[in-house]
């Protein structure tokens, strides 16, 4: 609104819309609109002679564009419904049009419509189309978004292709719809837009079509191949599946070690489609402990096609060299159900965060067995945040005065998110309901925290553990 108000002022004091606010820019145009109103309101010293109940300061047929900009925007719907008549003089001014085709209004919004109407054509439907998208998702603003699309099917790919790269998503969403519907795009081009673009409604969107479309042997190769290379694992996933369908059902084992566990899993059907057993694969991987080779999507892999008996391959990977592996290994142990706590216990000095993170959360559920004293120790300032991290977790876990005394001594953590959490955990401690009450030392701990609470919510918390204020 800051700089709406700011683009409102220069215009009222007849600077070029050019220089004022960036045309192709939909926000700043939503932003003027917003502004002139809240400025004529509110400070009114700020546009002299644009007081709300007062008309124009000047004939609307003698006003420059910038002027009229602002009469397109002004409070009253008489003024904006002549200013319409008048800004067919400026094509510049078209943006202001499309915004008042949502105008609450009738007749301003109805002839705001029948003059973006008669101006739309593909160059300024391409031009606009950012724009009446946005206005789009407001109330009544089906109309642009229809006479947009009516105009843009008559676009070539060249001429839609403006829109593939827009940095807003809706307008990429609304773009490969028209040349979907249209078939302006080979099945390869729409492979390689499901890989490029980083929005999953347009992955899903060209991914789909570049499948369904009808396409020969040659052109699989062109369509399967961006799709198994690209980063994103939704579209990964939907070139394996297609592997099956194309006759290439081997090449879908690679992927059984894909990073994405979506991936993997539709890896593991096209196998076993073919008459393959995943589980087997796996195995075969996972049977050399040290294997510089072996990929942690492979470990996690046998876990979860595996069975319980698998816990023995996967437990020598925990000493494995590679961090992944490790970390990967631990996971398996725990979709298995197999993580025992005193194996697991050393993990937690790990210095690989990630397995130090899926050692925490495999011992989450005996965190009341493992000794309290203990992962004190690992929440020292002089241990790796991420060691401090994972002991945090399981001492919170703890519950009781356990999870209260580790809290209370990380407030003062040198990392700023570690001690947002140790306070957080302090705010919602309750006492254990089998814990003795009247603990000296609970009321020591809220004492030191009191910081957190105020004066009441810190007396309620003494008196539920018991402790006199």
């Amino acid at each position: 609104m800051g700089d709406g108000a700011a683009a409102a002022t220069q215009l009222a004091g007849g600077a070029p819309i050019q220089s004022t606010l960036d045309a192709t820019d939909p926000a700043d145009w939503l932003a003027l609109d917003a502004a002139v109103r809240e400025v004529a309101w509110h400070r009114p010293q700020f546009l002299p002679g644009w007081e709300p109940s007062a008309p124009p300061p000047a004939e609307l047929t003698q006003l420059g564009e910038s002027r009229l900009a602002l009469a397109l925007c002004h409070r009253d719907g008489r003024i904006r419904q002549e200013a319409l008549l008048q800004s067919v003089r400026y094509p510049g001014l078209l943006p202001l049009v499309v915004i008042r085709c949502t105008d609450w209004v009738e007749p301003v919004r109805e002839h705001a419509r029948r003059l973006l109407r008669e101006a739309l054509n593909v160059g300024s439907a391409l031009d606009l189309a950012p724009l009446i998208l946005r206005v789009g998702r407001r109330d009544r603003g089906t109309f642009g978004v229809d006479a947009l699309g009516h105009i843009l099917r008559q676009a070539s790919p060249g001429q839609l292709a403006v829109l593939f790269t827009d940095p807003d998503r809706i307008v990429r969403r609304f773009a490969y719809r028209l040349a979907i519907d249209g078939r302006l795009l080979r099945p390869a081009e729409l492979a390689r837009a499901a890989a490029r673009d980083q929005d999953i409604v347009v992955q899903d969107l060209c991914a789909t079509a570049a499948l369904t479309a009808p396409r020969d042997e040659e052109s699989n190769e062109g369509v399967l191949s961006p799709l198994l290379s690209a980063r994103n694992p939704r579209v990964r996933s939907a070139g394996v599946t297609a592997l099956r369908r194309a006759g290439h059902s081997k090449q879908a084992e690679p992927f059984l070690s894909d990073r994405s566990a979506l991936v993997r899993a539709c890896a593991r059907y096209v196998v076993r489609q073919q008459g393959g057993d995943p589980a087997a694969w796996y195995r075969e991987r996972c049977m050399v402990p040290n294997d510089p080779e072996l990929s942690p999507g492979a470990v996690i892999g046998l876990a979860e096609c595996g069975n319980r008996a698998d816990a023995g391959v996967l437990r020598p990977l925990l000493s494995h060299p590679a961090a992944g592996v490790r970390a990967r290994a631990v996971a398996g142990l725990r979709t298995l159900d197999c993580a025992d706590a005193n194996q697991m216990r050393p993990l937690l000095d790990e210095p690989a965060a990630e397995v130090v993170r899926e050692t925490a959360t495999a011992l989450l559920p005996s965190a009341k067995e493992l000794p309290a004293d203990w992962l004190l120790e690992r929440t020292s300032s002089q241990r790796p945040r991420h060691v401090r991290v994972g002991a945090f977790r399981l001492l919170d876990a703890h519950g009781g005065i356990v999870a209260l005394r580790a809290a209370v001594g990380l407030l003062e953590d040198p990392d700023m998110k570690l001690r947002t959490w140790a306070a957080q955990s302090v705010q919602r401690w309750q006492p254990s309901p089998d814990g003795p009450r009247g603990d000296r030392e609970v009321g020591e701990l809220l004492d030191r925290s009191r910081h957190l609470f105020s004066d009441f919510v810190l007396r309620r918390r003494k008196w539920e553990a018991g402790v006199d204020s």
